[in-house]
């Protein structure tokens, strides 16, 4: 649905919540005098710390600080961008969300953006079912240690080996060519031939969907089953896609029941599906590019705590440096963040293959603070 919601909906939807009924709906409450209270559902804790309040119409934790009005609280919990959770809220009471009028541009981009939602989607759909019928795919995810539960939980596909696997799917409709190209799924030819003037960009590769907080596909990396070059490959800016914000696996460890009470970054795919194959659900990876600010802040609007995992090398130490810069400026009140060095020539991967989960946990435990690591540089 297009266009901005008006401020006093938002004012009358806030003011028709019952906050309690909401929040009881999804973490059962119990009466505490005047306010309810509950264990977290934000972070692990024996003791209820979790607190409703119906007469401020709001909730707070007292244990890791989430609060919030009712809007908030389906956001963090329900992992909802604030336009969905209004739509949701707006469900239950009962009403219609208005919506201001878009300009024809901001009216064309949204409607950009959806069609290549959608044609990513059925991308993503493609290569699932192309996985499927592919025994060498298989036989690599199962050589890898890589379960068909985890496979179908990260939704990994397979892109044929050839230039125009897509048209399989889309044929020659040219809306649609413009879209996947829009996309970054399709490549024009600088001289076409007599062939297709398009062809695909990713050929025989093993597929990773990147999804948003909200499931959406927006990009993918594919990765090589032998020696070509480049060994990954990831989709290229587009108007969804913009790899200095997004993180592989996010949306994977949001679908969790709980949240976990840290998240560890990574630097590859196949490092996140290794380790959430071992138990080990908290890891993200970036996109082919150093950690930034967009990164810190979008991992510490889930967390309080990050750990950086980087190779023990040279080449490690300047990556944790250059994460060091980037996480200096966010660091607020009650959020931490602590470098794991592994050793050299090891990766997560590798690592948790040798030596199992509790090993690779306890590294974790004894990760240098920030305070330790800027003194030792």
């Amino acid at each position: 649905m297009a266009g901005r919601i008006p401020q006093p909906f938002l004012d009358e939807l806030l003011d028709r919540a019952d906050i309690v009924e909401l929040i009881n709906a999804r973490v059962p409450l119990k009466k505490a005098g005047k306010e309810f209270s509950a264990c977290c559902p934000f972070h692990d804790e024996k003791t209820p710390s979790f607190t409703v309040s119906p007469q401020k119409q709001m909730y707070y934790c007292f244990g890791c600080g989430a609060g919030g009005n009712v809007l908030g609280f389906l956001m963090e919990h329900d992992h909802l961008d604030f336009p969905t959770a209004v739509e949701v809220l707006a469900q239950q009471a009962g009403l219609e969300v208005p919506r201001e009028s878009l300009s024809p541009q901001e009216e064309t981009r949204r409607r950009q953006r959806a069609d290549i939602y959608s044609e990513l989607e059925k991308a993503a759909r493609y290569y699932q079912d192309k996985l499927r019928q592919h025994p060498p795919a298989l036989n690599y995810l199962q050589q890898r240690g890589l379960s068909p539960d985890l496979a179908a939980d990260f939704a990994l596909g397979y892109a044929p080996n050839s230039p125009d696997g897509l048209a399989e799917l889309y044929g020659t409709d040219p809306q649609a060519i413009r879209r996947l190209i829009a996309g970054g799924m399709l490549i024009e030819r600088e001289q076409p031939g007599r062939g297709s003037p398009f062809y695909d960009r990713f050929r025989d590769r093993l597929m990773f969907p990147i999804r948003d907080q909200r499931g959406r596909t927006i990009a993918f990396g594919g990765r090589v089953f032998g020696d070509q070059k480049p060994k990954y490959l990831n989709s290229p800016e587009t108007p969804v896609f913009h790899k200095s914000r997004e993180l592989y696996g996010l949306y994977e460890v949001l679908q969790q029941r709980q949240k976990p009470p840290q998240l560890l970054v990574v630097e590859g795919y196949m490092d996140v599906l290794v380790l959430a194959q071992h138990g080990l659900r908290n890891a993200v990876a970036t996109l082919g590019t150093a950690i930034g600010a967009a990164h810190i802040e979008r991992l510490f609007r889930q967390v309080s705590e990050i750990v950086f995992c980087f190779d023990g090398d040279a080449a490690g130490r300047r990556a944790a440096e250059r994460a060091l810069d980037a996480c200096l400026p966010a660091m607020l009140d009650g959020r931490r963040a602590r470098f794991l060095f592994l050793p050299e020539g090891e990766d997560p991967d590798s690592l948790v293959r040798r030596e199992g989960r509790a090993s690779f946990e306890k590294r974790m435990q004894q990760a240098q603070p920030l305070s330790d690591f800027v003194f030792k540089l």
